[in-house]
């Protein structure tokens, strides 16, 4: 176990202004403020995402619905347009004579 603190946290240091070719060095604010202003941006950004899954979440509800109300009106139509060739058949059948 560490008891000497300045073992395990070294001093502060004032910041040291960037040289070329020389990592650059970001005290404890400056970090806090970029991971700050990254995480506001990735909310943004995910608020964004959001809405827009949300609209093309409505939008495929939508069509959905639309296309069973088409696919319920092309099979009524199908539907009666059997019955009337049957209907049309029946009275050709009666008109010339033949079973």
């Amino acid at each position: 176990m560490i008891r000497d603190l300045s073992k395990m946290y070294p001093p502060a240091r004032h910041p040291v202004p960037h040289q070329p070719g020389q990592p650059f060095k970001f005290t404890v604010t400056e970090s806090c403020d970029r991971i700050k202003e990254e995480f506001q941006f990735l909310q943004a950004q995910y608020h964004s995402l959001k809405m827009e899954c949300e609209k093309l979440a409505s939008e495929k509800t939508e069509m959905q619905r639309h296309y069973v109300m088409y696919y319920e009106m092309s099979y009524g139509l199908n539907i009666e347009m059997h019955k009337q060739v049957r209907r049309l058949l029946i009275k050709v059948k009666n008109a010339t004579g033949t079973c």
